[in-house]
């Protein structure tokens, strides 16, 4: 194997999951309610009435897969805490003490195998007490989360030195508040969707002083959700929609995070559509652009795929003759989308050159793939196999042109929960069988090991 073939010398190789998508138990230890409880229980809401009470079992299995982990090699694990399992109704002046040793065992768990705790404080399962006084929409649930975050901190900041404030806001406001796809599903609710994503922003600048000051010389930062945009022609119609696209999807969350405030443009475009009532921001309150703008040591990134727009602002036949084309279904995942590696690519090198971020991880990549085992109990997931090894090239081609690229989670350690898909989408590096709950290694998990262990991609 060539030097060119390795990555840097310390990058970093983990895997993610979160508490819902995995742990179960949700009645157990002390845990209260959380918002995605609620949303399973309302019919119609995930695929096959699907919910999260048994998950993966994780909750109970926590040590056989840190075992699993470490037989994989992996240098890292980003997983969630469950802020229903710390504060059941969500705040309080004292803990749940039965959650956090919970994670307090998982944590010396990981530091015992060898393995880096990644810790992301929000991952979407708000505890459901403060939904039911305006969840995300009302301020008071900021001053809640940074009580949290303080709580967490302190009790595990001598031992997890990296930490997450919140995952993919765009999924929380857009999805839970404009399509209704997700907890708490509100649909077309577009200022509640704004209100939203400004309370999370202004809670993670809020938190990151807390998190520093608690757990000495750690790296704090956020992940968000991209999507890079490509018009389909060389028309003005379409590249007018990408921008849009891109301001609604990456912009609007990117600019406030590096001290930009709100994109002016999609703020005037949302203006235009009547989604901003009054041609105001009376949401965003003074200070909160600069808390939201706080300093962090990395940003992270979730990537699947991009888009390629096309404008409807114009007739079909009227528009300029596409240069770019959808993918055909041979080239998606299960889950319909498409598999763009030079994407991913291209918008690590955009991040770059536009934000300067100090340090990206990649805290989310993978694809589903409903890939079973065979007869002889082996499952070759070859589809998987291949989407990685593309993706992990486009990560090394970044890094080589000067992408501050350090890490990557692969996206999923196991198959899980995934939200309003129920169990229907398998994302795992190893298989759930969810009668029985037994794992077993995919072929690209053993691929994922030896890329782990070579520091780089296996011809």
């Amino acid at each position: 194997m060539s030097t060119e073939d390795r990555f840097p010398k310390n990058f970093l190789w983990g895997a993610a999951t979160s508490s819902f998508q995995i742990e179960g138990a949700t009645k157990a230890g002390g845990r209260g309610e959380s918002i995605w409880d609620v949303f399973c229980r309302e019919e119609g809401r995930v695929l096959n009435g699907d919910h999260g009470d048994i998950a993966c079992g994780h909750y109970e299995r926590w040590e056989d897969d840190l075992d699993l982990m470490a037989s994989l090699g992996l240098k890292a694990y980003r997983f969630s805490i469950a802020w229903p399992r710390i504060f059941p109704d969500g705040t309080g002046t004292e803990p749940n003490q039965e959650g956090l040793a919970f994670y307090s065992r998982l944590i010396d768990g990981l530091l015992k195998r060898g393995i880096e705790p990644w810790v992301t404080l929000y991952h979407w399962d708000l505890p459901q007490a403060l939904q039911e006084k305006g969840g995300w929409l009302n301020r008071d649930t900021m001053d809640a989360f940074v009580a949290y975050a303080d709580c967490v901190s302190k009790a595990f900041g001598g031992r997890v030195k990296h930490w997450i404030t919140h995952n993919e806001p765009w999924v929380i406001a857009h999805l839970g508040h404009v399509t209704g796809e997700h907890a708490p599903g509100e649909k077309k609710k577009w200022l509640n969707s704004f209100i939203c994503s400004h309370h999370l922003l202004v809670s993670h600048g809020r938190a990151v002083p807390l998190i520093r000051q608690n757990s000495p010389g750690c790296q704090v930062g956020m992940t968000v959700n991209l999507c890079p945009a490509i018009p389909a022609s060389e028309s003005e119609a379409d590249a007018d929609a990408t921008r849009h696209f891109d301001g609604f999807f990456n912009r609007w969350y990117l600019d406030p995070l590096f001290g930009r405030g709100y994109p002016a443009d999609i703020v005037a475009d949302y203006v235009e559509q009547g989604r901003l009532p009054d041609n105001t921001l009376a949401f965003v309150e003074a200070g909160d652009l600069e808390e939201a703008a706080v300093e962090t040591d990395f940003l992270g990134i979730n990537y699947y795929s991009g888009a390629i727009i096309r404008s409807n602002s114009i007739p079909e036949e009227e528009n300029a003759p596409r240069i770019h084309h959808e993918s055909p279904e041979s080239e998606r995942t299960a889950m319909g989308w498409p598999i763009q590696p030079e994407l991913l690519e291209a918008l690590l090198l955009r991040l770059h050159a536009d934000y300067s971020p100090k340090a990206l991880i990649i805290t989310e990549n993978g694809a589903s793939y409903p890939t079973t085992p065979d007869e002889d109990g082996q499952i070759r997931d070859v589809e998987r196999q291949a989407y990685f090894r593309s993706h992990i090239a486009a990560c090394q081609s970044a890094i080589q042109k000067g992408s501050p690229l350090v890490g990557y989670f692969a996206w999923s350690l196991l198959d899980n929960f995934e939200w309003a898909f129920g169990y229907s989408q398998r994302f795992g590096l190893v298989f759930v069988d969810y009668e029985t709950l037994e794992r077993t290694p995919k072929d690209s998990a053993h691929l994922y090991s030896q890329i782990i262990a070579n520091n780089g991609l296996v011809h």
